[in-house]
């Protein structure tokens, strides 16, 4: 009996850290996805700063309501959401659990999930914003 208490005890303790484990896992995979996309956008950041240099003297002599002025917004606004992102980004998260998978609590859990959402949309918005500028600019 005593044998079979020791035994069920090991199976219970190791299907508890074996939870653990899997969760740290998923947070660690959750918080490099998360970077991943951030890694994947911004060095579009430098194209976004070129395409409104271009954008530019266009949307001043043709307008605000102009497509190119518009298109110009677009891309000041993807490039502000980056920004914006990031600080937020870093403003939650400390150091260690960006880079090293430090443990999250179960709010900075939640805190992933809403910032992976976020990091996306930004990453919609640097694409679409970069390719409708330089369907404009190819028109010129």
């Amino acid at each position: 009996m005593k044998k079979l208490f020791t035994l069920l005890t090991i199976v219970g303790l190791l299907s508890i850290t074996s939870c653990k484990e899997s969760k740290k896992a998923e947070e660690t995979s959750r918080m490099e996805q998360v970077m991943d996309i951030h890694n994947e956008v911004m060095p579009k950041m430098g194209t976004l700063g070129k395409l409104v240099g271009q954008l530019k003297p266009m949307a001043d002599s043709l307008g605000a309501e102009s497509i190119e002025a518009k298109a110009m917004k677009d891309l000041q606004q993807a490039n502000k959401s980056m920004m914006d992102w990031m600080q937020g980004f870093g403003n939650r998260f400390d150091p260690e659990e960006i880079m090293n998978g430090k443990e999250l609590s179960e709010e900075k859990e939640q805190w992933l999930k809403e910032e992976e959402v976020k990091v996306k949309k930004v990453k919609e918005d640097i694409n679409s914003s970069i390719q409708r500028a330089e369907e404009i600019l190819k028109k010129q």
